[in-house]
């Protein structure tokens, strides 16, 4: 109709579509929100709090869980308004976001039901998790995708990984999801530090799917990349809403079917724009999380002794005396400065 009414014109652009889409997203989140915590609340799921995590964390148990079911519906709904649904890379982003989210969904109802911290067993989830980081890979690798690693910092490097893009590409889809997962133990310290990542590759795939921006920065340019930008500007929406309602202290929990579902995404999104070693580095609060967690592991196994007073590392600041919020804005803080350090990468090459 563009060329009838040229005013329409303006949908042909990304970065329009972008913007709305996050607008789209928030409105949802902030309508939606105040039915779904009743909605949880009502049905009696609540927060189901390991009795090995800190002692004041007990007054949290019952508050309603699963919020993630929000943070998906509002972040793929809009995608599917605003983005080109003929582009392979939003429906895998999709795909991968709900599907996601059903693992963490029959993760957080089986803990409801057994009223338990365990839900899912460990092998069951991974196994879950890599089945459906094989399908995206292998998706992707069928599709013809380039197997280059792309180093930070050196321009037109490319380790070419060859077929061990797949096992790579599914140990990013895992590692992030799971990294996520671990993050998300304080009252808006994972949809935040997510917000961040988020906002960030919004700017990455954008350079990635634009010729000339690709060009000047040394970037692979990958077509139909830039339509990425509208499922992660939808998901900052989305998470921005959700914010509203879990920030301390919360009213509602993402639960794993939250966290799942945008640690995937995040991870599968990299993996298309060929920035997995960016994504290390920009979520590097992520990383820091899952290392500490095999960091007390490992230690304990081998002294029988704890390395921190415990992980995930945000409850060791916790029990060393910091505040709930201050170790939230804290680490957002951080996560901010690796965002930049991550940014600063696309130009120092």
């Amino acid at each position: 109709m563009a060329d009838q009414y040229p005013v329409l014109n303006v949908f042909q652009y990304i970065t329009f579509r972008a913007i709305y889409a996050a607008i789209t997203a928030l409105l949802l989140s902030f309508l939606l929100g105040p039915t779904i915590i009743e909605l949880m609340r009502r049905k009696q799921f609540g927060q189901v709090v390991r009795e090995c995590g800190p002692e004041s964390h007990s007054s949290k148990s019952g508050t309603p869980t699963m919020g993630g079911v929000l943070i998906i519906f509002a972040t793929v709904v809009p995608t599917l308004l605003w983005a080109d649904l003929h582009n392979m890379y939003v429906w895998i982003a999709i795909l991968t976001m709900v599907v996601g989210g059903c693992i963490g969904l029959a993760d957080d109802l089986l803990k409801i039901a057994h009223q338990s911290s365990d839900g899912l067993s460990g092998r069951r989830k991974l196994l879950a998790q890599c089945l459906l980081a094989l399908f995206v890979a292998w998706m992707l690798y069928a599709n013809g995708i380039s197997t280059g690693l792309t180093i930070p910092f050196y321009k037109q490097f490319d380790l070419d990984l060859g077929l061990w893009f797949i096992p790579f590409a599914m140990l990013v889809i895992v590692g992030s999801s799971n990294a996520v997962n671990l993050t998300d133990g304080l009252d808006g310290l994972a949809i935040g530090a997510v917000l961040i990542c988020a906002a960030t590759f919004a700017i990455v795939v954008y350079i990635t799917g634009h010729a000339i921006f690709a060009s000047y920065l040394y970037l692979d340019f990958i077509p139909g990349a830039g339509e990425l930008t509208i499922f992660l500007c939808a998901l900052c929406g989305a998470g921005l809403g959700f914010l509203w309602y879990n920030s301390h202290p919360a009213e509602i929990f993402m639960g794993d079917v939250g966290s799942l579902s945008m640690g995937a995404s995040l991870g599968a999104i990299a993996i298309m724009v060929k920035q997995e070693i960016l994504l290390a580095i920009v979520g590097g609060i992520f990383v820091l999380e899952a290392i500490s967690v095999m960091i007390q592991v490992g230690y304990f196994r081998m002294t029988g002794k704890r390395f921190f007073l415990m992980a995930p590392i945000h409850h060791h600041f916790e029990l060393s005396g910091l505040s709930e919020s201050k170790v939230i804005v804290r680490l957002w803080t951080v996560a901010i400065i690796l965002a930049l350090v991550g940014l600063s990468t696309l130009k120092l090459r």
